[in-house]
């Protein structure tokens, strides 16, 4: 029988089934990430102090991380689409409400409320989705697709749009660059959830106790593999900077002598290079082992270059060029702990909702534990305090990698 011709996109590592939705994965998080560069100094030009902005800040990660809990187990009981469609709900009615109610009345509650809201969004949409690549992707390959799906999902969130908010703020405005945000999530949501055909729904036959069972899965899979509490503190440490350092960096910058779109060029070009790393690190733990990808390319570089980023400032002033370098050399170190999903992912054949449900908690509890680590030590320790506390952890976690086991790939069936 002749096999089936491999398409382009399954040769470089895109399930094919699934390529509308990493483009409209790329869409939608771009309007989540519009806002990540620019909106701490703006709330606080507009009265709230550096503590309310960090408990903002952590009060929407609660919710990611609640979300990014659910993701993969809402996943298995509910189907793929049914979850992205939900999280596309959430965010829809959390930036709506924070921008017509929250920031018109500059109402510190309301702002809370809705960005809760919001934070509920784009984990059940971008997460669960991570969990229908474990499902369509061969073993084989698996950190390769991984790598194409956080180089849509950073390089919508953190490069396309930086780059598109330091335009459409000096073109529309804060306020209306903020509206545009629907745009993108609707347009992500129609290539993701419409364009694409696939599908993967839950058996019909289960019933409630079968679905609260479902949902447990992602405690209760710590007990058959309890390393992965260090996966989920891995995950945790590899996203840490990427939250923390924008309630504090681009105040701290501006006052080193760059500008705000400097700044934010600096920030957008540091994820350019972290959307490619991840291309790279995922091919790269394929070839030479997940492990020590994670403990060289993502802890230990990390770590060095959040250092080098905040103090080169201190040492060389407002030296733009050298700035962008150490920020993509940044960008690359967040990359390197790529090849984590897969390999969690590859540990078991099914159930893998619960699995990635695991890793989706560190990432969502980082949202939470970065802006949180700004708040508590900011005034005592002072920013570069900050900075030595979010470069230790890194190298903390490189040592923790050493205990997790490297699990063989195993084929899988699909149906």
């Amino acid at each position: 029988m002749k096999a089936r011709r491999e398409s382009f996109f399954d040769r470089i590592g895109i399930p094919s089934v699934l390529s509308w939705s990493y483009l409209g994965v790329l869409v939608f998080m771009i309007g989540n990430g519009i806002e990540i560069g620019w909106l701490s100094p703006y709330l606080e030009d507009n009265g709230l102090s550096i503590q309310q902005v960090s408990t903002l800040f952590s009060m929407y990660g609660v919710t990611v991380a609640i979300s990014s809990w659910f993701a993969g187990v809402f996943f298995e009981t509910f189907g793929a689409k049914r979850t992205m469609l939900l999280g596309v709900i959430f965010c829809v009615v959390g930036t709506v409400g924070f921008v017509s109610l929250g920031l018109k009345e500059m109402s510190y509650s309301i702002l809370l409320i809705t960005q809760a809201i919001k934070g509920f969004g784009y984990p059940l949409f971008a997460y669960a989705f991570s969990v229908w690549i474990a499902y369509r992707s061969p073993a084989e390959k698996l950190s390769t697709a991984y790598g194409w799906f956080y180089f849509v999902f950073s390089g919508g969130m953190q490069v396309l749009a930086t780059f598109y908010a330091s335009w459409a703020i000096n073109q529309l405005g804060h306020i209306n660059t903020l509206w545009t945000t629907l745009i993108f999530i609707i347009s992500g949501a129609f290539f993701a959830l419409v364009l694409n055909r696939d599908n993967i729904v839950p058996q019909s036959n289960n019933n409630t106790m079968d679905k609260i069972k479902e949902v447990l899965k992602g405690v209760t899979i710590l007990k058959e593999h309890p390393k992965l509490l260090i996966a989920c503190i891995l995950r945790i440490i590899n996203s840490l900077s990427q939250y923390a350092f924008p309630v504090y960096l681009p105040m701290y910058m501006i006052s080193q002598g760059f500008t705000t779109s400097e700044w934010l060029s600096i920030w957008g070009t540091a994820f350019t290079s972290n959307i490619l790393f991840n291309l790279i690190w995922g091919i790269v733990g394929d070839k030479i082992g997940y492990k020590r990808t994670i403990i060289w390319c993502g802890g230990v570089l990390t770590g060095v270059a959040s250092l080098l980023l905040f103090f080169a400032p201190q040492l060389v002033g407002a030296n733009y060029i050298i700035l962008l370098i150490l920020g993509m050399i940044w960008g690359a170190g967040v990359a390197g702990y790529i090849p984590l999903d897969a390999m969690s992912a590859n540990l078991v054949e099914n159930d893998k909702g619960a699995i990635m449900s695991v890793l989706n908690l560190g990432t969502g509890l980082s949202v939470v534990i970065g802006p949180a680590i700004v708040g508590l030590f900011i005034n005592s320790i002072g920013a570069s305090g900050v900075t030595w506390v979010v470069a230790i952890l890194y190298f903390i976690g490189a040592l923790l990698t050493n205990f997790l086991d490297e699990p063989e790939k195993i084929p899988k069936n699909i149906t």
